[in-house]
């Protein structure tokens, strides 16, 4: 094996490599290579050389472009086991996009934008940047710019992903301009069209001669070298121009004749790389919103160039303050124009301002030599914040020391103190300085004095009839008092005389407090129980005096549906709940319960009829709309139609 010369290496090899990239297998070269009893570089050489000949192979029998972006696929996995060098790859790349059509070069370029992650690996960038960088550039050479317009775009757009902001070769340092890119236009003098534009108030005719043409497209080469600008001459011809051109455009205002902004009107909207100069062309070109913005785009691009400062710039290249005035002024009048184009002239205007305020962060960069995109690092801090920096604690020690005491690290030391307090957040919430109720004897106090004192009060100095005081009392007895849960089948009474009810208790148990006395006798219990009924009864009694004034003419009786819902008898609630029983839930639906109340009621009552029957009375007793009548209404309307015949008959409805 050691007396194999490259020729037969060079053989065998391209019959093993055959047979792996049909597999698929690389270990099949590995193998084999295991059994020449040679060095590395030795082997490498007649192993490309075989990856060379079956591509030839491939190419000369017109190989499909998937099983070349496989063939190469397989190249890129030999060369990460170490079998060939690095750059082989983009050498075979090269080889095959040079053997291919435009339009199978096209499809071959796509492998070369999907694995940019892979040109970028450390195992191929150093060696193949430069292959890549030849691949595309004999790419761009062979299209042509104004036919193969997206092509090229992605070939840069491929460049601009693979190498990094800071590479110099993809960089314009020196600010070159591309003084290839010449615009051609006719010398035929005897064309003429007229133009109708708007002076204030007056229109005129205004005629698109030879003179205007010229003048038109000779702007072009001071867009294309504007370093043109800073000669004396060329500048007044540039400002004259200008002038003509603006003033034409002021005067022509434009409508959008399109169909609507939309994603497909603008897929058909068509796009030219190069402007068609023909001079029988100019005034139709004048109309158009598109070829306006082009032009008017270029002044502002031309304009940002010579005010703003480029470090290559010649020291001669400066503006006079009057140059200065002038393009002040007119880029004012240019972004007026811009906004009067449609469609969506405002928003283009914006969106034309933000690109060329973000050119100026560009050009400041390449001013200051393109630095690399880095983080800052320690080693450019001052020596004496260094090493306060090295002798500071690392924050995974201080927190592991933090987690041992069971304590919080908050990075600041007055955060952490404040934090550690009370580390547990909840029992912090429950602490007896985050009570910020009043007590029931400090905020009735006043209230308390007033009643004592027997006077007459009145009720806009009167605490109890007051809406907030009394809002806020309610709030307060909830929290505080035990009397204020109290289960009633009875009328409640004004808000004014029940706080004052509550009042006159919280009183009495501030006196059998002051007196030592802990628990009081039954005697005072009846009482204040008998006052209570007292206070409710008289109510009741004054609401019944009400009914019975209201329903003079009418008859009451249990079967009455026009009576208040209060008055309603245990057996008329019973039977209607054994009309609804197997349907309750869809009426505690209906009439506003929720889910959490409508399972209350099940937790508390074991049958259906039950929970039927405590629905309606929760129902009738609270709601002011609870009525037969609306009653009935929701029934229909849930479809419980027999229900409904069954109630009506009961209640004499027809």
């Amino acid at each position: 094996m050691s007396d194999l010369n490259f020729e037969t290496l060079r053989t065998e090899f391209k019959t093993i490599l055959l047979q792996a990239f049909k597999n698929k297998n690389v270990e099949t070269i590995k193998t084999k290579s295991k059994h020449f009893k040679k060095t590395d570089i030795d082997l490498k050489i007649p192993l490309e050389q075989a990856f060379r000949d079956i591509l030839i192979d491939f190419l000369e029998s017109e190989t499909d472009v998937n099983t070349l972006k496989t063939y190469v696929n397989f190249c890129i996995e030999t060369c990460r086991h170490g079998l060939i060098t690095s750059t082989l790859p983009v050498q075979i790349l090269s080889d095959i996009l040079e053997a291919l059509t435009l339009d199978a070069c096209q499809d071959m370029f796509s492998f070369v934008e999907d694995n940019v992650s892979v040109w970028k690996e450390e195992l191929f960038f150093s060696g193949c940047k430069n292959n890549l960088l030849r691949l595309c550039n004999d790419l761009l050479r062979r299209l042509s710019r104004s036919t193969a317009t997206i092509f090229c775009g992605r070939i840069l757009l491929f460049l601009a992903k693979f190498f990094p902001f800071s590479e110099r070769s993809g960089l314009n340092i020196v600010s070159e301009f591309n003084l290839e890119n010449t615009t051609q236009y006719g010398s035929d003098s005897s064309q003429e069209s007229t133009l109708e534009i708007e002076t204030g108030d007056k229109k005129k005719n205004v005629v698109l001669d030879f003179t205007f043409y010229c003048k038109f497209w000779s702007l072009q080469d001071f867009f294309r070298y504007p370093a043109q600008c800073y000669d004396k001459v060329q500048w007044k011809t540039f400002c004259s121009h200008s002038q003509s051109i603006l003033s034409i455009f002021q005067g022509l205002k434009l409508e959008y004749a399109g169909k609507g902004n939309t994603a497909s009107d603008r897929k058909d909207m068509m796009y030219f790389s190069k402007y068609l100069t023909s001079q029988k062309l100019l005034d139709l070109q004048l109309y158009d919103n598109n070829f306006r913005r082009f032009v008017l785009l270029q002044f502002l691009i031309l304009f940002q160039y010579l005010t703003c400062s480029v470090k290559f710039k010649s020291e001669s290249f400066e503006l006079k303050s009057d140059q200065k005035d002038w393009i002040q002024s007119t880029t004012e009048k240019i972004y007026k124009l811009l906004r009067e184009t449609p469609p969506d002239g405002e928003k283009f205007a914006e969106i034309v301002s933000n690109i060329l305020s973000r050119e100026e962060h560009w050009n400041a960069w390449k001013n200051d030599g393109c630095p690399e995109f880095k983080k800052q690092s320690v080693v450019n801090e001052p020596i004496e914040k260094s090493q306060n920096r090295s002798s500071r604690p690392l924050l995974g020690d201080l927190l592991r020391q933090a987690n041992k005491e069971k304590k919080y690290y908050m990075g600041s030391n007055e955060l952490t103190k404040l934090w550690n307090l009370c580390p547990d957040n909840l029992e912090a919430c429950k602490g007896k300085e985050r009570d910020f109720l009043p007590t029931l004897e400090n905020y009735f106090k006043e209230a308390i004095e007033q009643i004592e004192s027997g006077e007459i009060i009145k009720d806009e100095n009167n605490l109890l009839k007051d809406g907030n005081f009394g809002w806020r009392a309610l709030r307060l007895l909830a929290r505080r008092s035990p009397h204020f849960f109290t289960f009633s089948t009875v009328i409640m009474n004004q808000q004014s005389s029940y706080l004052e009810m509550m009042v006159k208790k919280i009183a009495q148990e501030q006196k059998s407090k002051k007196d030592g006395v802990n628990n009081k006798d039954e005697s005072q219990q009846d009482t204040e129980e008998m006052e209570t009924e007292n206070l409710f009864k008289e109510e009741s009694e004054n609401t019944e005096d009400i009914k019975e004034e209201v329903n003079t003419e009418e008859f009451v009786d249990d079967k009455n549906p026009r009576q208040e819902n209060k008055s309603l008898s245990e057996s008329q609630i019973r039977f209607i709940s054994e009309k609804i029983a197997s349907d309750w839930k869809k009426l505690a639906t209906k009439i506003g319960y929720k889910p959490d109340e409508i399972e209350f009621i099940v937790q508390n009552h074991n049958t259906e009829l039950a929970q039927a029957e405590n629905l309606l009375l929760l129902w009738f007793g609270d709601d002011e709309d609870a009525t037969i009548e609306n009653l009935l209404y929701i029934l229909e309307g849930l479809g419980l139609n027999e229900a409904c015949d069954s109630i009506k008959s009961e209640f004499n409805i027809s």
